[in-house]
């Protein structure tokens, strides 16, 4: 399997730059990659925008047209799962068909890249994302192309703003806490996947590009630096550090 998730947070030009290219090697082989935009309502606007930002790289992508869509993913040597919501995304995967296409086709070996709530419907489910749910998927299950739940966006401790020129704390709930109410009823691990942060998955190991920090129901949460090296359960390898 070749599939690399991201968090998204591409907002700085080094960021940018990072994305480009690891994209344009992501999908060297591939000439007709399927951009699938079901996570916004403007599928049609995303698409154009994805194409445009890519350059020369963008000729390769090709939107999803979901009267064919079945057809169009088996046809693809490339996946491409756009950011949005995750609800709309899933409901849409669902309502369409696509999830036994898409399964097939990244286990066969085409490469797969999502990102924000495209991490979120690789795992077993979409049970970690951070979004609002604006509609009702038919199920939570997802895609499964990875073992482990992904949190995009992630980050540590709570948030602050600023009101009037001054830092205040806003006391609402840390994402620790969040992935920990998840933990009550569901054992599966979460990576907390930093913003501008990548997981490359092989179908056996996972190796990280940028930070993470790993989650699990039964004992206490570590983090990982870049180039660490881990298996399905988040379980580091021995080369690797937290």
């Amino acid at each position: 399997m070749r599939v690399l998730l991201g968090s998204g947070g591409i907002g700085t030009e080094e960021r940018r730059s990072k994305y480009r290219d690891l994209i344009s090697d992501h999908f060297r082989d591939s000439e007709n990659v399927v951009f699938i935009p079901l996570a916004t309502h403007d599928h049609e606007g995303r698409t154009a925008r994805l194409k445009e930002s890519l350059g020369p790289t963008g000729a390769k992508f090709h939107g999803l047209n979901v009267d064919r869509g079945v057809e169009q993913i088996l046809a693809a040597d490339g996946v491409y799962m756009g950011g949005g919501n995750s609800f709309l995304l899933n409901r849409d995967l669902h309502r369409y068909g696509l999830i036994d296409a898409l399964r097939d086709v990244v286990k066969q070996g085409i490469p797969y890249l999502g990102v924000s709530a495209g991490s979120n419907v690789a795992c077993p489910t979409m049970m970690t994302t951070n979004d609002m749910p604006i509609v009702m998927p038919s199920s939570y299950e997802a895609l499964g192309i990875v073992p482990f739940q992904i949190n995009p966006h992630y980050y540590p401790g709570k948030i602050t703003f600023f009101s009037e020129g001054e830092s205040n704390d806003h006391f609402g709930e840390s994402r620790r806490q969040r992935i920990s109410e998840y933990h009550q009823h569901e054992s599966i691990p979460v990576l907390g996947l930093w913003e501008g942060s990548y997981v490359e998955w092989d179908g056996a190991r996972g190796r990280l590009i940028g930070r993470a920090r790993a989650f699990f129901r039964d004992s206490e949460p570590m983090n990982f630096e870049d180039g660490a090296l881990f298996d399905g359960n988040l379980a580091l390898d021995n080369h690797s550090s937290a």
